[in-house]
């Protein structure tokens, strides 16, 4: 299969690209060919864009759950569970005693009334209600579902963490056939945003997962898999290791380990106590994951030759985390490093630990961050900082809690800004050319494989509005076009 894509820009030249048998073969003027032509007439060639950390079965299930993400109190959040329920075909879940209504998005960060089962009861009834929050790390039960999960003594109805993970997981459980259709159809809506590939971090055992959708009708996306700890052993016994092939689309990721929680949560862990916290059992966050775990369980992993991959998000969670890579003397990657200590900039790179960020949660949590983390949000999302310390930067989006899409991304990390709000710690921004850097994996060059985006305007000279907002005309994955509007 051969195509050339016929005036494409590519920096500042207009030239063809011949792609055959998924690879580019050629790049100059008036190639002389029989492929396939696509005039692209002076649109943007670049490498396709990869997410760097989704939870793909999460989002796949986000479009069929009932959204809180506009509520700004506990009140609101209830009454739009409220209709929900006087109007069951607004969500795809039957409401019996057996399956609950299930809803995401709430971020309580900035609530003026905090959440409790007894306002979830009060417009619900007997109907189970699980609220999912939008960072994952909390979930808002009313006194149904509690007792449904076996936590019907709790006190307010919001459980966190490891309470909150096994929650999700049960209510997550859904028939394979029909998550696997709602993947492939996540799986489409991030193509025609020009998406390659993500690295998938869904809490579960993903081997068979990803085997059997890209058996079954998935094309559209490359897929690296994570491994948590639940799941080390078995991964080792199978001889998994990072960077191991399973098919044409699936590869062996990283062995992501959780040590602290999230700032939405409050359970980021921090050197300082959390304002309002003072005093308080876990005032500075949760350390879920203490350092005479975890070195024990990289070391496993590492020498098993799978990388590992800590999420920390506090300042102290990531001091812990890279005295973990350094006693070790590993590299590897950490998760978020939201936020961090001045001493800790540097170490990134000394150490070889990638930093894996997320842009767009700098947009979501500006506020929460200015009233939790106030006077240290110069270190917060501090991007063009891990940079200049010579950090290696990895971009993607946490879906879904921020949306797929790497223009979404991009944007936030170039211009620290949305919805018309001044750029928050403009200084913290970063380049196009270094954010299009942190989310590809190929070049537009001869021998390269070809996955390829073509969009609609030249990235380097587009506000940060247009880049949210790029249009994609052309998405290609290994020579196979997954999305094309030419």
């Amino acid at each position: 299969m051969s195509t050339i894509f016929r005036n494409a820009s590519i920096g500042s030249r207009v030239l063809d690209v011949l792609v055959e048998d998924g690879v580019i073969t050629e790049i100059g003027s008036a190639v002389d060919c029989t492929a396939e032509e696509v005039h692209l007439d002076g649109r943007w060639l670049l490498p396709g864009l990869w997410d760097n950390h989704v939870h793909f079965s999460q989002l796949s299930m986000v479009q069929q759950r009932l959204d809180v993400s506009a509520a700004e109190s506990a009140a609101q959040a209830a009454s739009l569970v409220a209709a929900a329920t006087s109007l069951p075909e607004l969500v795809e879940w039957q409401l019996d005693d057996a399956q609950p209504l299930v809803g995401f998005g709430f971020r309580d960060g900035l609530w003026p009334d905090a959440p409790n089962r007894e306002v979830l009861d009060a417009v619900a009834g007997s109907v189970p209600v699980v609220l999912v929050s939008a960072d994952l790390h909390a979930v808002w039960l009313n006194s149904a579902a509690l007792a449904l999960y076996g936590h019907g003594d709790h006190p307010t109805g919001l459980l966190q963490e490891d309470d909150a993970f096994e929650v999700t997981r049960q209510v997550n459980t859904i028939a394979d056939a029909t998550l696997d259709s709602w993947a492939v159809a996540a799986s489409k809506r991030a193509a025609a945003r020009g998406v390659v590939g993500v690295i998938d971090l869904e809490m579960q055992w993903n081997l068979e997962t990803w085997t059997r959708r890209t058996a079954g009708g998935f094309r559209d996306l490359r897929v690296e898999f994570g491994i948590y700890t639940e799941h080390l052993d078995r991964a080792i016994e199978l001889g998994l290791r990072t960077g191991r092939v399973i098919n044409d689309l699936v590869t062996v990721g990283m062995y992501k380990v959780l040590t602290d929680g999230s700032l939405n949560t409050r359970t980021a862990f921090c050197h300082d106590e959390y304002p309002g916290l003072e005093g308080a059992a876990n005032s500075r966050g949760l350390l879920t994951v203490p350092p005479e775990r975890l070195i024990p369980l990289m070391r496993r992993a590492s020498e098993a030759g799978i990388v590992p991959d800590v999420h920390a998000i506090g300042d102290r969670a990531n001091t812990l985390a890279l005295d973990a890579f350094e006693e070790l003397g590993i590299g590897g990657r950490i998760e978020h490093a939201q936020l961090l200590s001045e001493s800790d900039f540097d170490r990134f790179a000394k150490l070889g630990v990638v930093a894996s960020v997320q842009p767009e949660h700098a947009m979501d949590d500006r506020d929460v961050a200015d009233r939790y983390w106030a006077g240290k949000t110069g270190r917060t999302f501090a991007l063009k900082s891990l940079l200049d310390a010579g950090a290696e930067l990895s971009l993607g989006s946490d879906a879904p809690v921020a949306p797929l899409d790497p223009w979404v991304t991009i944007s936030a990390a170039v211009g620290r800004a949305r919805d018309g709000r001044d750029a928050w710690h403009p200084e913290q921004a970063i380049s196009v050319d270094a954010a299009l850097a942190a989310s590809t994996r190929t070049r537009v060059a001869v021998g390269e494989r070809a996955d390829l985006v073509v969009v609609e305007r030249d990235p380097y000279t587009s506000t940060p509005d247009e880049l949210r907002s790029m249009g994609v005309a052309v998405t290609m994955l290994g020579g196979r076009f997954t999305h094309n509007l030419l």
